[in-house]
């Protein structure tokens, strides 16, 4: 089905994920206590039966024998990021450890020139660098206050799973035959390796009452279960520098929301922040159509 896809609709698909994940932090404020390696597991498990109800109206269930290699691609992305985002925010301050996190979308456009037909231009890294100063502003806002050496195992899980993320984005494209229905059994392995660290590492703190399971629902449905469905077909057949320089829009949007929701406060950096990520934006598509 992706194969019929022009690049500028399957890009569109992509920034459908990027908006999708902006309401993670707001859907996630809702879920209460729910550690989250458990939240991971009962979300990825949400998003993979999504995958599957779609893949037995279309394809079936054939779709999930892939070779070894597109399995391990995609769990090890998918599961790889997560537990090392959780590791990095369990070992370092949150700001300082989403800043560092937060270089996956300068990677993604580094990382994209390795890919044929590459076409990395000047202004897709200045995008990109500007996008970044815009969460380096916003995070500013929120309380970023500098880098200490005891939190270094925090900082370098931070790294890895950036690293990983953008690694994993970018060698999609590497993985083009493979039909984006079988991100369901990549979401469905994730779940299961996220529950047995749960198992192994947290306590056992469920979802409690409806509106906490609807946040959880919602966001199997929506941030982790569509929305990577989303990334899959932009990585692979959209373009994969703007997609890189427009993710940064994430953490302003989420902030926006927030704002809206009443969990936080408008400030000076919000604004900033949006100027400078839009103004990337801005220049990695005009950079796309040259």
């Amino acid at each position: 089905m992706t194969e019929r896809l022009s690049s500028g609709t399957a890009t569109r698909i992509g920034l459908i994920a990027i908006a999708l994940w902006s309401t993670l932090a707001l859907a996630t404020a809702a879920t209460g206590a729910v550690p989250p390696f458990l939240l991971t597991a009962l979300t990825f498990f949400i998003g993979g039966l999504v995958g599957l109800i779609a893949a037995l109206r279309g394809p079936g269930l054939r779709v999930l024998r892939q070779p070894l290699s597109a399995w391990l691609h995609g769990v090890g992305g998918l599961f790889g990021y997560h537990f090392l985002y959780f590791t990095a925010l369990k070992l370092a301050p949150p700001a300082e450890a989403g800043l560092i996190n937060y270089l996956w979308p300068l990677l993604i456009v580094l990382l994209s020139a390795l890919l044929p037909g590459g076409g990395l231009r000047p202004a897709h890294i200045l995008g990109a660098l500007l996008g970044l100063a815009g969460v380096v502003t916003l995070l500013v806002g929120k309380g970023l206050t500098g880098f200490s050496p005891a939190y270094l195992p925090g900082y370098l899980a931070a790294f890895a799973g950036a690293f990983i993320w953008s690694t994993y984005s970018v060698a999609s494209r590497r993985f083009g035959r493979v039909p984006t229905e079988a991100v369901a059994g990549f979401c469905l392995g994730t779940a299961l390796l996220a529950f047995l660290c749960h198992l192994a590492l947290e306590p056992a703190i469920w979802p409690s009452g409806g509106r906490e399971w609807f946040a959880v629902i919602a966001l199997g449905i929506g941030p982790v279960g569509a929305a990577f469905y989303a990334w899959d077909i932009g990585m692979k057949r959209g373009d994969v520098r703007f997609l890189g320089v427009a993710s940064y829009a994430a953490p302003v949007l989420s902030t926006l929301l927030l704002v809206l929701a009443g969990y936080a406060e408008a400030n000076w950096s919000l604004g900033a922040a949006c100027a400078l990520i839009v103004g990337g934006a801005a220049l990695a598509a005009r950079a796309g159509r040259h």
